[in-house]
């Protein structure tokens, strides 16, 4: 009997080895997995870089060197000096302390948003996926419909008739997400629901919400954490354009994309009121999209 065949058996009692063998074959994949990503110089530089930007969110209160939104109108547009590391921008607030604590914005809307957008994208795609039919065929319509527009452009006029704000920036990416990811989630459903281990699991009475979410969901976890890392990156930039577009946080918030557009008025004067936000911003991008790759030929080998 294969992983799969043991791990449809073994909830349902069919055997208590048969079970405790899944268990095992499970951990041991894992662990041949977390190796392999160790292993892997694309996804360890991403992970570095993320993980320094997640640390400096978490704790960068303990780490500013002057308050970022701390306003001093005799050092305005002052250039990168040992005073002011990156400079100040045109209200005299220190460049440097708010490139840091922009990182908290960004990466408290991103991750909320990628996680509203990947569950309802695995739900939609979940039900369609297995129970196919008419259902699925409407729904699916309906996401390809959607998909038709540019996700940037759909966010952009929900955002304008909504009104800005933390709340409806998470909300308006999670939902225009979920489309993208329930597409990834049915293709891969549709391949799992033919295989042996489905088969056995209706045989021994399974229920469909059980198949569902106990045996099919587990097998397509690798498609769905590349889709996460991958739709993680477009929240980020997707929440930065918001920001830009004054669509998304208000100020005084030191939000990257915010800073930038801010700073646009004054980049013939002090380009590093933009340049150090938009580096921190590309940084960030390039870290995801670094783990997301290497998480992906990990998963293709």
């Amino acid at each position: 009997m294969d992983a799969k065949g043991a791990q449809a058996s073994g909830p349902a009692g069919a055997d208590g080895s048969e079970a405790e063998d899944a268990s095992a074959a499970g951990r041991r994949r894992l662990r041949v997995l977390l190796i392999a990503l160790l292993q892997s110089r694309t996804f360890v530089v991403g992970a570095a870089i993320l993980a320094f930007w997640v640390l400096d969110a978490l704790f960068w209160p303990l780490v500013v060197p002057q308050d970022p939104e701390a306003m001093i109108p005799e050092v305005t547009l002052r250039a990168p000096s040992l005073a002011h590391w990156f400079g100040t921008d045109d209200l005299g607030r220190d460049v440097f302390s708010r490139t840091l604590a922009g990182a908290a914005s960004t990466l408290t809307v991103a991750p909320a948003a990628t996680a509203l957008g990947v569950i309802g994208g695995i739900l939609i795609g979940l039900f369609t996926g297995y129970y196919r039919g008419i259902a699925d065929d409407v729904i699916m319509r309906i996401v390809d419909s959607l998909l038709a527009f540019p996700l940037i452009i759909i966010a952009v006029l929900v955002m304008s008739i909504l009104g800005p704000s933390l709340v409806n920036v998470i909300l308006v990416i999670g939902i225009v997400f979920a489309p993208i990811v329930a597409r990834t989630v049915r293709a891969a459903v549709l391949v799992e629901r033919e295989r042996e281990y489905v088969a056995a699991a209706k045989l021994l009475g399974n229920s469909n919400l059980y198949i569902m979410f106990a045996e099919i969901l587990p097998n397509i976890g690798g498609p769905i954490a590349v889709e996460i890392t991958i739709r993680l990156g477009y929240a980020i930039f997707t929440s930065a354009t918001l920001s830009f577009l004054a669509l998304g946080i208000q100020q005084p918030s030191p939000d990257w994309g915010l800073t930038i557009s801010i700073g646009r008025a004054f980049l013939q004067i002090a380009p590093w009121e933009v340049l150090f936000p938009a580096a921190a911003l590309a940084t960030l991008i390039v870290g995801v999209n670094l783990v997301a790759d290497g998480l992906r030929q990990v998963l293709e080998e």
